[in-house]
């Protein structure tokens, strides 16, 4: 059941990443294969400038294996893990990067930095985690979020990864995108709380007048199969055309994710928007083509 599919970074976000070239990156902790060739292919498409932030020995290294002359870049001496992050986040602070990318290093780690008010990062609306996914290299993508940042998001929560995920959308070229609030059932039920959400986050978005067309409850089926939709007898510019997925917890957000990257061959470019600037973080076991993807996502994320 497991696909063999090789992951190929969509040309959706090549194509609008290319529009802004040479962008400043932070590397934190760089040194490692497979983050290093996945800036690589990012510098190959110019779509950025890194700062390498790790163990300067083990960075050359890595760029020697492959191949890569990296003299015209900064290197940031600095071997302790913990300290790669907070030196990321006073660059982002000092603006003088335009984006931070994890490279071998815990994921609570580097948002500790982020998300500490001395470094000024933090934006209007609070940081969300957006996944862009897509299966061949000219799909359109199916967008799901939040599964990566905010555990059990409260609907005041949600309506901040609303808000995110829409700007996200019409840099992407869609301008008003087809939000589909998840439940596990397209009825309000009492007994299944994320229903309770989907409902009042539909109501509080047309008062709202925003720029999307947001609906729920739905389940996952009638959010993305016309037939399925069409057979419960659901009427809405939503069901069945879906281009985001706010799911109603990060458990839900991941396992789709997972199963779509495993199953399908799906390619996850994965990004935290909301702040002052992107932050990649990707799972360290995830391929290079997946981490270019990532990267050209916040490429496309900056204002």
């Amino acid at each position: 059941m497991l696909s063999n599919k090789e992951i190929i970074c969509p040309n959706n976000l090549l194509d609008e990443a290319h529009k802004k070239k040479g962008v400043k990156v932070a590397v934190v902790n760089a040194g490692k294969p497979l983050p290093m060739l996945s800036v690589q292919d990012a510098v190959n498409e110019n779509l950025i400038e890194p700062i390498f932030i790790g163990d300067k020995k083990e960075i050359l290294k890595c760029a020697e294996d492959l191949k890569w002359d990296i003299s015209q870049y900064e290197i940031i001496d600095e071997p302790v893990e913990n300290n790669t992050a907070k030196i990321a986040a006073k660059l982002a602070s000092k603006d003088k990067v335009k984006i931070i990318v994890k490279g071998h290093i815990h994921t609570d780690i580097l948002m500790k930095e982020v998300l500490k008010r001395e470094y000024n990062l933090l934006g209007k609306t609070r940081l969300s985690h957006i996944w862009h996914m897509t299966v061949e290299k000219d799909d359109r993508p199916l967008i799901i979020t939040d599964g990566a940042l905010n555990v059990l998001p409260n609907i005041k929560t949600k309506m901040h990864i609303l808000k995110n995920v829409i700007n996200f959308s019409n840099r992407i070229g869609i301008t008003r995108p087809k939000i589909a609030v998840l439940s596990a059932t397209e009825e309000v039920l009492d007994s299944v709380p994320s229903s309770l959400d989907a409902a009042e986050i539909t109501k509080i978005a047309k008062e709202e007048n925003l720029e999307a067309d947001v609906f729920g409850p739905l389940a996952f089926d009638n959010s993305i199969s016309k037939k399925s939709a069409a057979i419960k007898g659901i009427k809405n510019t939503v069901a069945g055309e879906a281009d985001v997925l706010l799911v109603p917890n990060v458990e839900t957000g991941n396992g789709l994710v997972k199963m779509m990257i495993y199953f399908m061959g799906a390619c996850a470019a994965g990004v935290v928007v909301g702040g002052k600037v992107p932050v990649v973080i990707t799972s360290r076991s995830d391929e290079a083509q997946a981490r270019l993807a990532s990267i050209a996502a916040a490429v496309v994320a900056l204002d």
